[in-house]
């Protein structure tokens, strides 16, 4: 074969193995094959004519007795009107010839399972598809949907705390996954730059301000102010920097003054910190375009002409919150009897809630720019919201359903056994900056994925920092590097892998080959179903099960001195793991090492 020709034809099996998924191709080829012997079997005359019934095909836990199971014969058993065992019998003495297919043999067991063994060939091509695909794991099972993925959105009056740490983990990891599973993604940060909170801002700067001048005692704080040793800072810059031009100012032209200066430095101070973190936005969008825009008056407009909304006696507009929240399972897990009541949509002032800007920039979301599922991370303190946030889609003309809300459950810091609320540095709350003083990066990113969102979760400080494998996030790079490791030596030693050409007859067998091949399988489908459950920590579990099964592999299955087809199918099975974990991690922004 000619350079160009082997070159022609790698370049068609990497075109092949484009969102390859083998799992699915197994699981798909499998009911193709029981369904068409079905219906050869009704066809004979074997089984009665009839529709057949829903049916699983799925990969067992446990592979001794088949790489593909399936109920047919037992979910048949009502429509055919045979035993199970019967029906496994007629199914598998129709089935096409296997010769050509994935599949090396179908046995039944039991009652009346039917298991498939997948064939050698079904194993070379795992390990071809992620040797030849750098971007193996990307599937197109989202076909390109438009995915909005809002999260942190922490407001821009003071610094990020631990969940936001944790919502920022959960939020780009879960975006990212989204986008290998083949959506569209948008990372979106919601910034709360107009309301009652810049108001309480612009308030807690000017007493700051003017105390700057005349001293605490002279000047009383708002009993709702921000009590931050932020503020004052920034309260002593803008002094520093315009002197006392605003003490006898009137208090609105004083407090917008301040916030004009605040607010710019504070969200410039979140994609700092967030950039540090490794997270960055394809959108900052600001609420005050909204209002500016009149996008809240004509959302509010049109909740008036659909009924949604009516103007209370002393002026205000109140929305029909329960009559809409109702169908989100609102209404019948209330134990707040205010919650069922009217809400304010505008205050009897004029001044529109913070509810309606978010119902306006939802409409946003879906309608405007138009994104097929808006998805936003909130705290799990914000549980009563959502079944409003998405009866409001409803209200004015959108399907809820296509706003989707993660819950997000509380984080808590632990050393040496004992829960961590204060920073060492600065005797206050722990923060998102604190929080990567003390850790690296890769941990924190890596151990905040560890678990859903659902769950609450201890973050060890400790463990976070070990460099062993206890340390999850050490244990799965070590298997990278410790691959980087395994071809350097042997490449020192005169021995390179060579291609698929060259391992084309090896059949694996060895039971840690195989077990490991299955690993890798999985990776695509584990990203399919992760972006289905919305689950990124599923697949933080699954790269720390693939390093645990190569170091099995590697430990039972002799590479330099095995003959050179083995040698050589070995190493590519190596290369294969290693790619898919630097696709995870890569994917995950948790660096890569090739040496440790």
């Amino acid at each position: 074969m000619t350079n160009t020709e082997y070159e022609s034809m790698i370049a068609e099996m990497k075109e092949t193995y484009k969102n390859y998924n083998p799992r699915k191709n197994a699981l798909d080829e499998a009911r193709a094959l029981l369904t068409q012997a079905a219906q050869a079997a009704m066809a004979a005359g074997e089984l009665p004519q009839t529709d057949l019934p829903d049916f699983i095909v799925e990969i067992p836990g446990d592979v001794k007795n088949g790489d593909v199971a399936s109920n047919l014969a037992m979910a048949g058993a009502r429509v055919f009107k045979k035993a199970p065992r019967q029906i496994a019998d007629a199914i598998l003495a129709h089935l096409p010839n296997l010769e050509g297919s994935i599949f090396s043999k179908v046995e039944v067991a039991g009652p009346g399972f039917i298991n498939l063994f997948l064939a050698p060939g079904w194993f070379s091509s795992v390990v071809y598809g992620a040797t030849l695909n750098e971007q193996y794991g990307r599937t197109d099972f989202g076909e390109g949907k438009k995915i909005n993925v809002e999260f942190v959105s922490a407001n821009p009056t003071g610094p990020m705390h631990l969940g936001n740490a944790r919502g920022g983990a959960l939020g780009d990891c879960l975006a990212a996954v989204m986008d290998w599973a083949g959506y569209d993604v948008t990372r979106e940060f919601y910034v709360n730059d107009a309301g009652n909170q810049i108001q309480k801002f612009g308030k807690s700067l000017s007493a700051r301000y003017l105390q700057h001048f005349k001293g605490e005692d002279a000047v009383p704080f708002p009993e709702d102010g921000y009590q931050g040793e932020d503020i004052k800072v920034l309260a002593a810059e803008f002094a520093a920097i315009e002197g006392d031009k605003y003490v006898d100012a009137d208090e609105e032209t004083r407090k917008q003054a301040l916030i004009n200066y605040g607010l710019p430095k504070n969200i410039a101070g979140l994609e700092r910190d967030l950039a540090k973190y490794r997270i960055t936005y394809d959108v900052w969008f600001r609420e005050s375009t909204l209002h500016d825009s009149g996008a809240v008056q004509a959302v509010i407009d049109k909740l008036l002409a659909t009924g949604a909304c009516y103007k209370a006696e002393d002026g205000a507009i109140m929305y029909k919150s329960a009559q809409y929240s109702e169908k989100y399972g609102a209404a019948n897990k209330r134990k707040d009897e205010d919650e069922a009541k009217d809400e304010v949509l505008v205050r009897a002032n004029g001044i529109p809630t913070y509810f309606a800007a978010d119902i306006a920039y939802h409409y946003n979301k879906l309608a405007v720019r138009g994104f097929d599922k808006a998805i936003d991370i909130w705290g799990a303190d914000h549980h009563g919201h959502v079944a409003r946030m998405k009866g409001a889609m409803d209200a004015v003309g959108l399907n809820g359903e296509d706003l989707d809300v993660i819950l997000m459950q509380l984080v808590k810091l632990v050393k040496d056994g004992q829960q961590v609320r204060m920073s060492k540095r600065t005797g206050k709350a722990i923060t998102l900056t604190d929080l990567l003083d003390e850790v690296p990066i890769d941990s924190a990113r890596f151990f905040f994925n560890l678990r859903e969102a659902g769950s609450q979760m201890d973050f060890d400080l400790d463990l976070a920092v070990k460099e062993d494998s206890d340390n999850p996030v050490y244990y799965v790079q070590y298997a990278h590097a410790r691959i980087c490791s395994i071809v350097k030596k042997l490449a020192s030693e005169g021995i390179s892998y060579e291609g698929h050409t060259a391992w084309a007859g090896y059949q694996f067998s060895d039971p840690a080959e195989l077990e490991l091949i299955r690993a890798v399988s999985a990776f695509p489908a584990e990203i399919v179903t992760s972006a289905k459950n919305y689950e990124p920590a599923r697949i933080t579990r699954y790269v720390i099960d693939l390093a645990g099964s190569f170091h099995k592999f590697y430990n039972a299955c002799r590479i330099k001195d095995a003959e050179p087809a083995a040698r050589q199918a070995r190493l590519a099975l190596c290369l294969a793991v290693k790619q898919v974990i630097a696709n995870v991690l890569t994917m995950f922004k948790v660096t890569v090492p090739e040496s440790m």
